[in-house]
């Protein structure tokens, strides 16, 4: 399970201009003038379904803004932008000229970001490594059993079930398998670090949480919008069943999927570092939960 969290989407920013252009254009000509008055502090609450769509595209911008860390004013210049272009007023900047800046700045402040989710960390995971039946591996992972389990653990190669809950450090939840009300199946050796080990001390039927530290989560590239870059990471995880690994695939055969899967058996993108597609999703945790692919940084 290499790579990052997938899955389709209509809107997309690519940090190309052209691409970023395109998109901006389209998610905005879509906002009527209830949704340019909502963003300017004016329209009222959204009560028909029109409103709560436009609303919820609002919400899909403002997720995808998160990386940027704005202020503010420097929020007050985005909106200028916003509604100036719904709006059809003058532009107040050359869109050719600055368009092609944005992936960079995102890419920046992301990076500037990072150092700061560490240090809320450093002390979070020492507070976590405190706790009564705490243990801190010399990976970082802090592991702590809530309810014990019986049987065997799983080995590396092996398919565990598990349920989980995946929060940050301020208690957002950005991932959850009980919301989705399915638990999630994959190879113990195709995830992040961090759970190939955590889970690998558990037995079947024992809930336990892990904290996992950037180093051995995404690391500094994070899973921007949902996860920053350098954050550690908290999951309440049970293991519910352990399988075998399956026979080798037969030669020339399609080999089975290891994804979590989204809708229909198609895999969700959440986003993508290092310059690839941020993606504008519909998933947002108000809307509908996220699936999130716990596969390892590249």
């Amino acid at each position: 399970m290499r790579g990052a969290l997938l899955s389709g989407s209509d809107l997309c920013y690519e940090g190309r201009m052209k691409t970023w252009k395109r998109v901006l254009i389209g998610a905005m000509v879509l906002g009527s003038a209830v949704g340019c008055r909502r963003l300017m502090g004016g329209s009222p609450t959204p009560s028909t379904e029109d409103e709560k769509t436009l609303y919820a595209l609002g919400m899909l911008l403002g997720r995808n803004l998160g990386t940027f860390n704005l202020t503010s004013s420097e929020l007050d210049l985005v909106k200028g932008g916003l509604t100036d272009m719904v709006m059809k007023r003058p532009h107040l900047v050359d869109l050719d000229k600055y368009g092609p800046k944005v992936d960079a700045l995102a890419r920046a402040r992301a990076q500037a970001h990072v150092a700061v989710e560490k240090a809320q960390a450093k002390t979070f995971l020492e507070n976590a490594a405190r706790e009564s039946g705490a243990v801190q591996t010399p990976s970082g992972l802090v592991f702590r059993s809530t309810t014990p389990g019986t049987g065997a653990s799983p080995g590396a190669t092996d398919r565990v079930t598990v349920q989980y809950e995946g929060k940050l450090v301020d208690g957002t939840v950005f991932d959850s398998s009980r919301k989705r009300g399915q638990p999630a199946t994959f190879p113990l050796n195709g995830v992040i670090k961090c759970w190939t080990e955590g889970v690998g001390k558990m037995k079947v039927g024992e809930k336990a949480t892990l904290t996992c530290p950037s180093d051995i989560a995404y690391g500094d590239g994070g899973r921007p919008p949902t996860i920053p870059g350098g954050a550690t990471l908290i999951f309440d995880v049970e293991l519910v069943k352990i399988e075998a690994p399956p026979p080798p695939p037969t030669p020339g055969a399609q080999p089975p999927g290891m994804s979590m899967g989204g809708p229909h058996g198609q895999p969700m993108q959440l986003g993508q570092s290092h310059g690839q597609p941020l993606q504008l999703r519909a998933s947002s945790p108000a809307i509908q939960p996220q699936q999130l692919q716990l596969k390892p940084p590249k």
